[in-house]
């Protein structure tokens, strides 16, 4: 029951429209509290002077299951060659070990993201028959909260029962029993259909073509989805990898995805993949303006970037047309591309970013002309798509691209020559504010999830708390923080870890008609090798995955 105070600080908590004002923060128990000035202070912290933001949230990283293993199973050397895993006698880590840059251990991602004052990351791809192993992954991930989007709109059942026209309710029911089985926060669509069609080789699928054994087209997957997840209330918009990743021209499909929500809630993921054009000599150019004016005349949609950073990483997507596409670009040349169930794909591809490749410059540009050309930061949350842009651990310096145009200048100064001609980027001027980095990187990813006491710092918010020395290097700035606290518990000190909690696990409980499951029973029965009876995940069993992590349900919206 100790009280504690954070005081001094000049906090940004866009949630509750403060805008670096000088507050004294109070928090017991782990959650924010009112400070009636007559309770007597146990615990006193000094930030005076410092940035205090609520703990950052990442709302699409690859952190578990079966795609971000076999990730770091295809990169050894990667782990090999960690330089500073290995340096317990420095006294910068409490940890066991766990190393790796592209795609780390479940202990390093954990330690990691706390050290970077980020208090939340979530899975955007976890297969229904994976389940169990995703959050088994996510829970022995130490420290930050966690949660999934389940993928569908390629299983073989949901794109039967599309294709036999069968009641609306019907796929309703068995989407909503899909998230409440694998203990899903949301839904994700991969290449809508079309990792499905790649089995009947098909070698594309745009959003109108139809499926050549189903006959039913993306648009179709995408409005079903949409509109189940809206009328099971579910709080995040359907999570939608669009069609056509990196192809270039694909700036008309992915407006295309955007429209066939009819309205309704869209969220389109690593938009950067999603915005290229056809001009030009190379026939690659940028989308990023026209990608921009459609997101900010559609309030129905909003973003994540999927920024890339230069230097080595790994693709790792259910997306197996296209990580099949890809499998000749990989450096070190090696890959993997496989199918599970029936229920989705897993392609993995390690890759390069050059400064020097005129794509790649391109696709770098790109990313930053969308963050900057978005007028609504609430609906575009900062992501580099980890590991498949580059690694999480990036943000720092993603951070410092947007805050400082001089910066920014220089970076673009060291690629490709014809890359830079061909960008908009030295005209944009615009520089984000701390208030904006909170928004797109905290308030932003918390709304846009329907985590109501996170990403904020109000009374009754959880105490995850970020605390910045206020240093012109925002790159700098944002890699140590003095203080990181998660649910009111000092984890970390300027950037050393001090104490590893077990985080919790967010997810979603929608109602659904029980009886769709006289359906899936027979299907699993005769297409499946996994008993039925096993398939849905319980609350002990999750709490068990979790390392004994909270269960930290998530409201559905009202009816109405």
């Amino acid at each position: 029951m100790s009280l504690a105070r954070l005081a001094g600080g000049i906090v940004y908590d866009p949630a509750n429209g403060v805008n670096g004002e000088r507050r004294d923060l109070y928090f017991r128990d782990g959650r924010m509290v009112a400070h009636t000035g007559d309770a007597a202070v146990d615990e006193e912290y000094d930030a005076t002077g410092m940035v205090v933001m609520a703990g950052g949230i990442d709302l699409h990283s690859h952190i578990g299951g079966g795609k971000t293993n076999l990730s770091r199973l295809l990169l050894p050397e990667d782990h090999r060659a960690d330089p500073a895993r290995d340096s317990d006698s420095s006294g910068k880590y409490l940890r066991l070990p766990s190393c790796g840059v592209c795609t780390p251990g479940t202990l390093a991602t954990g330690y990691r993201y706390a050290e970077m004052g980020y208090t939340a990351a979530f899975e955007p791809a976890m297969m229904p028959s994976n389940a169990r192993h995703t959050h088994l992954e996510m829970g022995d991930t130490p420290i930050i909260d966690h949660g999934a989007y389940v993928m569908l709109g390629n299983d073989e059942l949901f794109l039967q029962m599309l294709a036999a026209r069968d009641d609306f309710e019907r796929l309703r029911d068995y989407v909503g029993w899909t998230i409440n089985a694998s203990k899903a926060l949301g839904v994700k669509v991969v290449n809508p259909g079309g990792i499905s069609a790649f089995k009947f080789n098909q070698r594309s699928l745009n959003v109108d073509e139809a499926h050549a054994h189903y006959g039913v087209t993306p648009r179709d997957v995408l409005r079903t989805l949409s509109r189940a997840l809206t009328e099971l209330r579910v709080p995040h918009p359907l999570h939608v990898h669009a069609s056509n990743l990196g192809v270039p021209g694909n700036i008309d499909s992915t407006i295309a995805t955007m429209d066939a929500a009819d309205g309704l809630p869209i969220h389109l993921t690593h938009i950067q993949f999603h915005s290229y054009g056809t001009e030009g000599p190379r026939k690659f150019s940028s989308g990023a303006r026209a990608i921009a004016e459609a997101v900010n005349a559609r309030p129905n949609v909003s973003i994540d970037v999927g920024q890339i950073i230069f230097g080595q990483t790994v693709t790792a997507s259910g997306d197996t047309m296209m990580q099949f596409r890809n499998a000749p670009m990989g450096r070190p040349h090696k890959w993997i591309v496989g199918d599970i169930e029936c229920d989705a794909g897993c392609g993995v591809v390690p890759f390069r970013y050059r400064e020097e490749s005129y794509v790649n410059a391109l696709q770098w540009i790109i990313g930053l002309e969308i963050f900057l050309l978005i007028d609504d930061p609430w609906r575009v949350s900062m992501t580099t798509d980890h590991p498949n842009g580059g690694p999480f651990t990036s943000y720092p310096h993603l951070i410092r691209l947007l805050m400082d145009k001089a910066f920014r200048n220089e970076q673009l100064a060291k690629l490709h020559p014809e890359a830079q001609v061909a960008s908009a980027l030295p005209e944009l001027a615009r520089e984000f504010s701390l208030y904006d980095i909170a928004i797109i990187t905290r308030a932003g990813p918390a709304r846009l999830l329907g985590l109501a006491d996170r990403g904020h710092l109000g009374a009754g918010a959880a105490a995850d708390i970020a605390v910045y020395r206020d240093e012109p290097d925002r790159e700098r700035m944002f890699t140590s923080p003095a203080y990181v606290f998660k649910d009111g518990r000092l984890v970390a000190r300027d950037g050393t870890l001090v104490a590893a909690p077990a985080g919790g696990i967010h997810f979603v409980s929608p109602d659904y008609d029980r009886g769709i499951e006289k359906t899936l029973r027979a299907y699993s029965d005769a297409n499946l090798a996994g008993n039925f009876a096993h398939a849905a995940i319980s609350d002990d069993e999750i709490c068990a995955c979790c390392r004994g992590g909270r269960l930290l349900p998530v409201a559905c919206f009202p009816n109405g």
